[in-house]
């Protein structure tokens, strides 16, 4: 199956190979070191999917002046910015939704 390690569970589409290469390591470094603090590994994953964003952003603009861009490659690496900001918005909302449960916490 092709998708994040780490027990995500996402199944992998088009250019999903990328992103889990870029969010493999990120994900093996949290299981194999439970020192890695999760502040170190939310801004690693916003760095990661920042520079995914960018690599879209070059590729995209590289097809629309000519420079030799295969539109193939354009649209793989935006898919893969695409997934990677998904993962980041999810991650984040189960972050909020954890705080505010124990932000009701009655003691």
């Amino acid at each position: 199956m092709n998708g994040f390690s780490g027990g995500f569970g996402l199944v992998g589409g088009v250019g999903a190979a990328g992103v889990d290469d870029t969010f493999s390591s990120l994900a093996g470094a949290t299981q194999a070191s439970p020192s890695v603090p999760f502040a170190g590994m939310l801004k690693s994953m916003v760095q990661q999917t920042s520079a995914l964003d960018e690599q879209a952003a070059q590729a995209v603009t590289g097809v629309l002046s000519g420079q030799g861009m295969d539109i193939h490659d354009a649209m793989i690496a935006t898919q893969k910015a695409d997934m990677a900001f998904q993962l980041a918005l999810e991650v984040r909302n189960k972050a909020v939704g954890a705080y505010q449960q124990m932000m009701n916490m009655q003691f």
